[in-house]
């Protein structure tokens, strides 16, 4: 993470053995990922510290019932100190066997902006009358400022208040290993939003640096494909990054 200029200073250190995650991808690019978690060195709530949120916009939060009591306690730290919190679905696992507790959270009135692929989003509401991407973008705008729904290479959908948009995939994204490609979709949205831009072109950012990660094997961006985001962003006439200082916790 250093080498990526990640600011560390908030690291915690444990001992123990760290979790460990397999990911399974197929010759088409679909993955399925086998995590091993470990609980010695799981972060505890009473671990968060204010002085951790300190200077940030955004509190970015991924769903697991194994740290629910984290994230609560990260969101009301977060909402003490003004931040936004965004919360990403995790995996259609997830949200089929933890619903309740799921949609206590989304339905607390807490999540600004929350992220699910199209097989979470189906999940969400399955049992009832309509359960599709788009039933559930509704549903999750009612809730939150800003929902996004990723359909994979069909692009995504998403809303904030009644502005509702649809934006397709990049075309010349090619599909080597779909690893990586929703979290590096919601770094695209995201700084979109810190740097101001409307809805659509967040979309389109999430779209260009979800793109860049699956042209090659792995879950981390080449050099090479970090040029080929910047040559789709500036074909698509969007705004560049700049190095500057991070404005997320993790």
């Amino acid at each position: 993470m250093g080498l990526s200029n990640v600011d560390l200073s908030r690291l915690r250190l444990k001992n123990g053995t760290t979790a460990q995650c397999v990911c399974l991808v197929d010759e088409v690019g679909n993955r399925t990922m086998r995590p091993c978690l470990s609980g010695s060195v799981k972060v505890q709530a009473d671990e968060l510290k204010r002085e951790d949120f300190k200077g940030s916009k955004w509190l970015v939060l991924r769903y697991a019932i194994l740290n629910v009591e984290v994230i609560k306690a990260a969101i009301k730290i977060a909402k003490e100190e003004g931040l936004f919190v965004s919360l990403d679905l995790a995996s259609f696992e997830m949200v089929r066997k933890f619903k309740s507790p799921l949609i206590e959270l989304l339905e607390s009135g807490n999540i600004d902006l929350c992220f699910a692929n199209e097989d979470e989003a189906t999940e969400l509401l399955r049992g009832e009358e309509k359960a599709d991407p788009d039933a559930a973008l509704e549903y999750l705008a009612k809730h939150c400022k800003w929902a996004v729904v990723t359909l994979a290479q069909n692009g995504c959908i998403a809303k904030h208040e009644k502005e509702f948009v649809r934006v397709p995939a990049i075309g010349e994204a090619k599909v080597t290993d779909a690893t990586g490609a929703g979290d590096l979709f919601a770094s695209g949205f995201l700084y979109g939003l810190v740097r101001g831009l409307p809805l659509e072109e967040c979309c389109w950012v999430g779209s260009c640096s979800g793109g860049s990660v699956i042209r090659s094997l792995g879950g981390e961006v080449t050099p090479e494909n970090w040029q080929w985001m910047y040559k789709q962003m500036k074909t698509n006439g969007l705004q560049l990054p700049e190095p500057s200082k991070s404005s997320v916790v993790t």
